[in-house]
């Protein structure tokens, strides 16, 4: 049964129609996916293959492939044009040669139809590890001017509650700098989603309970966020239970908190406190994870597990469709706009 977050999803995003690459047209949960989304009509995706190898594929599993859009990459019309906004991009790193042999890479080539707005987003990494599907994103679509760094965020989402967690994919061992920008790009998840962000810096202890370096990061980096984003609501550091709970809250702070006791966004310190807790909290919690969301980009490029099923697909395509929204509008708003430069 589709959860309300995915219905009212796809009811939001079917207006645009945005355009989704899904480079890896050689695998059948892809491609399921694909057909999926094509005959539901929530948006378009742009599946990179062979047209009769996809085909064969949707066919062999039972679903119509009819009027779904497939790119032979080896054989674009427009490769051309792919070729010299790459080297462009690259500013003197890679000469002619170079930038058109990278385009028979299928997470380039996808990437590059993102940079050159003949798509709104990418969803990779069903049998591509997260660099394969990160190093062309960083490369080309970049990081947001405003950011340093990109992280990588989780939908939490189970009947009516949906939280975010970050960073649990991309930065192994953040600074205190790196922990305020991922509160601050992770809050910016919780909105696109109608989450009224209030954002927890997680740590083993709550308001100095404990004594040790690994607590001073994350008291700096809860320092920096408040300096830098003032209009942030964030606390730290706090226990997950004084973070979570409203009576555990009261117990253990003294002074008020916005935060404490009814947090829905968590930054944790480190890749290892949230890679392990987003999945206790998936599979003892029974939430749907969705993710990692590249956060910090200036253009949606999300990332599977390569141990994925056809939902995820599916799910992570609608979420990029969802993440597209805040340039589609600001380009109707301003024809001028382009988020690249």
């Amino acid at each position: 049964m589709e959860s309300s977050f995915f219905y009212e999803a796809q009811r939001k995003i079917r207006k645009y129609q945005h355009k989704i690459v899904l480079p890896e047209g050689t695998d059948v949960r892809v491609v399921g996916a694909a057909t999926r989304l094509k005959n539901s009509g929530v948006l378009e995706p742009l599946v990179i293959g062979k047209k009769d190898d996809v085909y064969n594929l949707a066919e062999s599993i039972g679903a119509d492939p009819t009027n779904l859009t497939v790119i032979d990459k080896d054989n674009y019309e427009e490769i051309d044009e792919l070729v010299n906004a790459l080297v462009e991009r690259r500013k003197g790193k890679l000469d002619e040669a170079a930038a058109r042999e990278l385009l028979k890479d299928e997470n380039y080539f996808g990437t590059m139809l993102v940079y050159t707005h003949r798509a709104d987003g990418l969803v990779s990494g069903a049998i591509h590890t997260t660099g394969d599907t990160v190093r062309p994103a960083l490369q080309i679509i970049k990081v947001d001017k405003k950011y340093k760094k990109v992280s990588g965020g989780y939908l939490m989402i189970r009947d009516g509650e949906l939280y975010v967690f970050g960073d649990c994919a991309i930065n192994i061992n953040p600074t205190p700098e790196d922990l305020a920008e991922i509160a601050k790009q992770t809050a910016e998840t919780a909105l696109k989603y109608g989450i009224s962000p209030r954002v927890a810096m997680l740590s083993f202890s709550t308001k100095g309970s404990a004594k040790d370096p690994l607590v001073d990061k994350v008291v700096e980096g809860v320092n920096i966020a408040k300096s830098r984003y003032p209009d942030l609501i964030v606390d730290g550091e706090l226990q997950f239970d004084a973070a979570f709970v409203p009576s555990v809250a009261q117990q253990k702070i003294k002074e008020y908190s916005a935060v404490a006791g009814n947090a829905n966004v968590f930054i944790f310190p480190d890749i290892q406190a949230g890679n392990i807790g987003y999945k206790m909290v998936q599979r003892f919690g029974k939430f749907e994870a969705i993710g990692p969301i590249l956060q910090g980009l200036n253009a949606p490029v999300n990332d599977l597990s390569r141990g994925c099923n056809e939902e995820d697909v599916f799910k992570l395509a609608i979420i990029s469709s969802m993440e597209a929204i805040v340039h589609s509008d600001r380009k109707a708003k301003d024809p001028s706009y382009d988020q690249f430069n």
